[in-house]
């Protein structure tokens, strides 16, 4: 007996839940899949599945032994696939899932730079500023931005992502520039939709609780939209500088308030927990890091550069 044909056999038996349909995926015959589930049995001296006609269900012995030999197997499938890089190089199809004003103004650059280093690699980039579930709609990588939570997922940190009160002069020209928190609950808030109403920000207490707005508000799930809708005077928004960086270093908007910014986020990039990753994947997690400065170029507009 191959000892790892029937690893292989036994925890697929597992995850399709019938020997047949375990058979298809392992292209080998009902009885071959059942014979090297047998034979493992016997070599371990328990018995992993109960089986019936139609299906079969884990024993205790079996529900112990098959997190473990997944285990097993990825790590050699994983150690094959590391090999196989060092000799051809990163290549496939790599689908990125990323934040949709971000990518939209900062990440075709990137991606440009990215694929004439390794070209045997293809891109598929999907934008949306939800989070997807990356295991489940087949994602390798996904860029997010926030304070991430505790996860099975693995999350690199890439850039710091600052937030910032801003308005245009026109607007504080006509509605008067707050000198304090207190005094931003008598002006317009354009609400992005997706941001969390906790952020570390002193001036928390003036933002509308979601589901309750206020009358004049705009409330918008893309900060390009809020963004161009405070250049036109249409009040005071929080918005990443890697959306209000240029209007600013423009004039077209005012930082407000600096005292009270709310504490930077992270962008992040995020991926399935796994000891070794492929090539395609870590060559683009090593690409990523310290791509876009430190501060992000996107700052500059302080120094108006």
């Amino acid at each position: 007996m191959d000892r790892l044909d029937a690893m292989r056999a036994f925890v697929n038996v597992v995850n399709e839940g019938t020997f047949t349909q375990a058979a298809e995926r392992l292209e080998m015959s009902p009885q071959l899949v059942s014979k090297y589930v047998s034979q493992l049995e016997e070599r371990l001296g328990v018995r992993l599945l109960n089986r019936t006609t139609r299906k079969v269900h884990l024993t205790e012995a079996g529900i112990r032994y098959v997190e473990h030999a997944q285990q097993v197997l990825d790590d050699i499938d994983d150690m094959d696939c590391q090999l196989n890089d060092l000799q051809e190089g990163a290549r496939g199809r790599l689908r990125i899932s990323a934040p949709v004003s971000f990518a939209t103004l900062h990440l075709a650059p990137l991606l440009a730079d990215f694929q004439q280093a390794h070209p045997a690699v293809s891109i598929d980039l999907q934008l949306n500023d939800r989070k997807v579930d990356i295991v489940e709609e087949g994602f390798d990588i996904a860029l997010r931005i926030g304070h991430l939570k505790s996860s099975s997922l693995i999350a690199k940190f890439i850039a710091p992502v600052r937030l910032v009160i801003c308005a245009s002069p026109d607007y504080l020209a006509r509605y008067g520039t707050p000198t304090s928190p207190s005094e931003l609950k008598q002006h317009r808030y354009l609400r992005y939709s997706y941001m969390e109403h906790d952020m570390g920000l002193p001036a928390t207490e003036w933002l509308p609780i979601a589901g309750r707005h206020q009358e004049g508000d705009l409330i918008s799930n893309n900060g390009d939209v809020l963004t161009k809708a405070a250049i036109q005077g249409a009040g005071i928004a929080i918005q990443p500088t890697f959306i209000s960086g240029a209007a600013i270093a423009k004039g077209s908007l005012k930082v407000i308030l600096p005292e009270c910014e709310p504490a930077p986020l992270g962008l992040y990039a995020v991926y399935a927990h796994r000891k070794l990753l492929a090539s395609k994947v870590r060559c683009f997690i090593d690409f990523l890091d310290g791509y876009f400065g430190d501060p992000p170029y996107w700052d500059d507009f302080e120094t108006g550069e």
